[in-house]
């Protein structure tokens, strides 16, 4: 709906005007796409980058949250971002925006499970095939990083922070981790860690590429007219988000939600302190009909596969995700009714959806 709304805008709307000062490329397959230079989280719905005939990206154009495809899209945004693109490419015109250097050409067919898929099938080449596949050439050469290529694009509500989206990246509400930084309401995100940002597919961009073992990091705002730099202590586990909307196949599907046990309930129970003993708090009806796990609301699972801890996961569902295979069968050890019992779990591999 939002495609259809900024591709149909009137010529003579404020929009309309602003669009017809670019060429406009509609992208319906990535076939071809060199994806090594368009590059971003290919799991949301819609995207767009604004550039120069050099291929120098000026900025980007999207994002999305776990609740919606649509959550940062809105029309005043937009003319926001192609009014600024205008702007500079005016200056990069001029040389006084550096020249980019470009990254290493990558293309869809260099992928061959992909291939199989899509070229091979005589089917579409998708975005989220894409970023599904790419994926499973990691985990097969050892170079997948669950933290960052499974949980992507990390929720800014996390840290605290809530946008004015038809405003671009002025902030409509500071909590949290950017509010003990100084952020305030009103404010405007002008930069991360020093590279300036335009849009949230900006923000959300430079946010995702930071290492998930980052302590801290710099937002610059435009306050009044004038540049802040705030310093911003990011929390424990900042980067984990909800997933489960992207269909990843690389994610083990373990069929019920777990948190945390507390530091008083885990002394009460006698478990370790650091583990990740937790508590079923919902059990998904594909589990029981297809039998993969007998596990109940009320369940505390204390270890998986025998380990009880781990230097990232804080409960036993986050442990598989980050430690097992999709796919992979593990045993549980749960407290039921007083009593340790040991259970198996069959994870699941989801395939691709059309």
């Amino acid at each position: 709906m939002f495609d259809a709304q900024v591709v149909l805008s009137p010529k003579n709307s404020p929009r309309g005007k602003l669009m017809s000062q670019y060429v406009c490329v509609r992208v319906p397959r990535m076939d071809n796409v060199d994806i090594g230079l368009f590059e971003y989280d290919r799991y949301n719905t819609l995207y767009f980058f604004i550039l120069n005939a050099d291929e120098h990206i000026y900025m980007r154009y999207g994002g999305r949250d776990a609740n919606s495809q649509d959550t940062f899209l809105s029309l005043n945004s937009i003319e926001l971002a192609l009014s600024k693109g205008l702007e500079l490419h005016k200056l990069y015109q001029e040389g006084k925006i550096a020249r980019k250097e470009r990254p290493k050409p990558v293309f869809p067919k260099e992928f061959a499970h992909l291939v199989k898929r899509t070229f091979a099938a005589g089917a579409c080449v998708e975005c989220h095939l894409i970023g599904d596949f790419v994926n499973v050439h990691r985990e097969e050469d050892g170079t997948l990083d669950k933290t960052r290529h499974l949980y992507q694009s990390p929720d800014f509500r996390i840290i605290g922070l809530h946008f004015d989206v038809p405003k671009g990246l002025a902030v409509k509400d500071a909590q949290g981790a950017v509010k003990a930084a100084g952020l305030q309401a009103g404010d405007s995100i002008t930069a991360l860690n020093g590279d300036a940002v335009y849009t949230f597919g900006d923000l959300q961009f430079l946010y995702d590429k930071l290492p998930r073992t980052t302590e801290t990091m710099k937002l610059t705002v435009e306050r009044a007219g004038k540049p802040v730099e705030l310093d911003v202590r990011l929390p424990h586990l900042w980067w984990k988000t909800d997933i489960r909307f992207r269909q990843m196949s690389i994610d083990p599907r373990t069929y019920f939600d777990s948190r945390a046990l507390t530091a008083e309930r885990k002394k009460e129970l006698g478990l370790k302190a650091d583990g990740f003993a937790s508590e079923v708090s919902h059990v998904d009806a594909f589990a029981q009909m297809m039998k993969s796990h007998e596990l109940k609301v009320g369940d505390v699972i204390v270890a998986v596969d025998g380990a009880e801890s781990d230097p990232v996961a804080d409960t036993a569902e986050f442990y598989i995700k980050l430690r097992k295979k999709a796919g992979d069968s593990v045993t549980l050890e749960v407290l039921r009714d007083g009593q340790r019992i040991k259970m198996p779990l069959q994870t699941y591999r989801m395939s691709f959806r059309k």
